[in-house]
């Protein structure tokens, strides 16, 4: 009996197989509460692939890079913010030199140490493509998109803006008006132009228009975003095409085309009224714009004016509605009809005060004493005023010194 009990665990631990680590760690805990016999079914086991974000990588190798003092741009140099100013143009020279380099954000772009920070600006030499600094930058090495808002007077990289744009359309902007429209000179004129410009410009991000003058070798682009406006500028100054040539990347003017003009009024209008659409409540919106299925029927009933099988357009219901609204607070802004303190008396009570006439002046009128006397019981006396001596006051004094 002794030799059976000692084999007797052994079978036990044959039917429960030994968990791998590996496996149980995606499987749920109730699964090994169950009973052996539905262990042995096939169990699904799901597997969570989590991509890590990729480091952004260096541009530009950092042994080549020589701190040597800006170029002169300007007549004066700015020892407090290292650069030169006082210039209004860009040297016609310097303007005709390539790029050095050119940003890939397909293999360029990723964190840094500005993705912890809210709020940061993104990098001036990652756009130009000579960052070598990598995920140890302080700024942003990825495109803008319609979630980074910054203040009106810096651009999306952290420059201030001025009053006014410079004579050459060049420089950080004005922040006096959003401008998102890129003027590209020296263009390389092609058969396929047209092409071209927009398939190197929407590498920056969504292009909302792009125009191209063939004759001239001038496009002009819009972005449907400021920010990704501002990146293009930097990325695309004295870049090249699928030529050989050097473009010239300015801030386009103000389109004196009345088209032109309402397109971006009514582009300011929606904008306008998409911030108040997320400003206020969905089920107002619907209403509003129509899309309630009670306002709907609401306005099929009310609306009618008592017509049958009429349905009046929207025209005519916003005016009916914006005239009852207005009926509506006229009313509110009049005073509501109070119960005086002191109401006017029977026309019984106040016969015998009437018939004196005016002959009964006092401090109170006629209706006041008979209010009066309607609330006491008629327990209020009057005392008739002293007469007064008729005719103008005579003697009462002259200009003589002698009185």
């Amino acid at each position: 009996m002794a030799d059976t009990a000692v084999a007797d665990p052994p079978q036990t631990t044959e039917s429960t197989p030994t968990p791998n680590p590996d496996e149980t760690a995606l499987v749920p805990q109730q699964q090994s509460e169950e009973a052996p016999a539905e262990t042995d079914a096939p169990q699904k086991k799901t597997k969570i692939i989590r991509r890590k974000k990729r480091p952004a990588r260096p541009q530009v190798d950092p042994a080549t890079i020589k701190s040597e003092p800006p170029a002169q741009t300007g007549t004066i140099f700015n020892i407090w913010y290292n650069k030169w100013s006082g210039g209004d143009r860009e040297d016609k020279y310097l303007s005709k030199h390539a790029a050095p380099s050119r940003c890939n954000v397909a293999k360029d772009s990723g964190y840094t140490r500005a993705d912890k920070v809210p709020g940061s600006y993104f990098c001036l030499f990652f756009a130009r493509g000579v960052c070598p600094r990598g995920h140890e930058c302080e700024y942003l090495h990825r495109l803008p998109t319609i979630h980074d808002i910054f203040s009106p007077n810096v651009d999306s990289f952290g420059r201030e803006k001025f009053s006014d744009y410079r004579d050459d359309m060049g420089g950080v902007g004005s922040f006096m008006r959003q401008n998102r429209t890129l003027y590209i000179g020296r263009i390389h004129v092609s058969d396929d132009i047209e092409e071209v410009v927009a398939r190197h410009f929407a590498e920056w991000g969504e292009v909302e228009r792009t125009r191209v003058l063939t004759a001239r070798g001038v496009a002009f682009v819009t972005y449907t975003n400021l920010a990704n406006a501002e990146f293009a500028k930097e990325a695309m100054a004295h870049q090249s095409l699928d030529h050989s040539e050097i473009l010239n990347v300015r801030w386009a003017t103000v389109d004196p085309n009345p088209l032109a003009q309402k397109r971006e009024a009514r582009r300011l209008e929606e904008q306008a009224a998409e911030a108040v659409r997320r400003a206020l409540p969905a089920e107002f919106v619907a209403e509003l714009e129509g899309r309630d299925p009670e306002a709907r029927k609401k306005k099929k009933i009310e609306g009618s004016f008592g017509l049958q099988g009429y349905e009046p357009p929207d025209e005519v219901w916003y005016t009916r509605t914006k005239q009852l609204e207005d009926a509506r607070g006229q009313e509110q802004l009049e005073a509501p009809d109070q119960r005086l303190m002191i109401e006017p008396g029977s026309s019984s009570s106040a016969a015998p005060v009437a018939a004196q006439g005016p002959s009964s002046a006092g401090i109170f009128s006629s209706s006041t004493v008979a209010a009066l006397r309607g609330m006491s019981g008629g327990n209020v006396t009057t005392q008739a005023a002293p007469q007064s001596s008729g005719g103008p006051l005579v003697a009462y004094g002259s200009d003589d010194d002698s009185d």
